[in-house]
């Protein structure tokens, strides 16, 4: 009788302890997955939102963001666009819509993010709303997720 006693006091123990693990990476997998999708979210939403009274706060809040080659690319671009914003009185007030992880593991992740935008300028003085597609490659770097990569999908 004490041994298999024992024996159920070893095996429950061992099941807790396994059970325990199981929940702790399921948690930890829920919050990488929350990480992801709000660093996406947000990302989506400074490359939406841009202003061109204040496009030299807008554009660096986009390269906070980034890293590699988008970092690389937007940092290129960002002269000739802030003349291009300016010249045409460009403003562009993104929301979020949907986020949706489609691959990720513990150092990438591709998100697929639907926005909407009301863009006013020159052209459009009472504004046109657009609505934006985008494929999002993101990267663990230094505790945080940074995007890599962006693509107008659909």
């Amino acid at each position: 009788m004490p041994v298999s006693l024992s024996a159920a006091t070893v095996v429950t123990t061992v099941l807790a302890v396994w059970l325990g693990f199981q929940v702790q990476e399921q948690r930890a997998q829920e919050q990488r997955r929350q990480g992801i999708l709000a660093a996406a979210r947000q990302s989506a939403l400074n490359f939406t939102s841009l202003d061109y009274r204040h496009y030299k706060k807008d554009s660096e809040n986009v390269l906070k963001g980034a890293t590699g080659d988008f970092k690389k690319e937007f940092a290129a671009q960002t002269g000739e666009l802030t003349k291009l914003v300016a010249a045409n009185r460009s403003v562009s007030q993104g929301q979020v819509l949907e986020a949706g992880i489609t691959r990720a593991d513990e150092k990438s992740a591709r998100v697929l993010v639907v926005a909407d935008s009301k863009v006013t300028n020159t052209a459009a003085p009472e504004g046109q709303a657009r609505t934006y597609r985008l494929q999002l490659d993101l990267v663990l770097e230094g505790g945080r997720w940074l995007t890599s990569d962006v693509e107008f999908v659909g």
